[in-house]
């Protein structure tokens, strides 16, 4: 669900304050990033900016984090994140079939949300359930096992 101009704006002044209270902190960077993917749920580019510019260090460097470490994004996510393992087990186990049924479902590809921001896909290279390949991820339910057929019937809970 986007925000509204008013909810960003007291998030920017508790992301600021945050920031003033550990900049001078050893190794500031990471959790002002973290503090600031977590209020937004994204780091936008203004947001890289802001961070940036109130640690005195050049945008590419914030950039360069987020783009380093998978927990940070650059793009809003939907309300529910969808992660269909594509790791080895559940690759040969048809993970990319799966995958292929979410994104024909939604009618967006991985790393995209739908325009309603309801959804977003996103693969991974190992959940953790290689016992249960194909995965994949809704939120926090795991759903092991799959089929391309149960796809549908699984999107209709959220």
């Amino acid at each position: 669900m986007a925000l509204t101009k008013e909810q960003i704006a007291e998030k920017t002044e508790e992301l600021k304050k945050f920031i003033s209270e550990n900049k001078d902190m050893p190794g500031p960077l990471m959790p002002i990033m973290q503090f600031a993917q977590e209020k937004f749920g994204y780091l936008s580019l203004e947001t890289q900016i802001l961070i940036a510019d109130s640690l005195g260090i050049p945008v590419t460097e914030v950039y360069g984090v987020a783009t380093f470490y998978a927990q940070f994004s650059l793009n809003p996510k939907g309300d529910n994140v969808i992660s269909v393992c594509q790791g080895t087990a559940c690759y040969v186990k048809g993970g990319a079939k799966v995958l292929a049924k979410v994104e024909e479902q939604l009618g967006i590809t991985s790393n995209q949300t739908t325009p309603d921001g309801k959804f977003t896909i996103q693969d991974t290279r190992c959940l953790g359930c290689c016992g249960l390949a194909p995965v994949m991820t809704i939120n926090e339910d795991v759903y092991g096992k799959l089929t391309p057929e149960m796809i549908p019937d699984i999107l209709a809970k959220y």
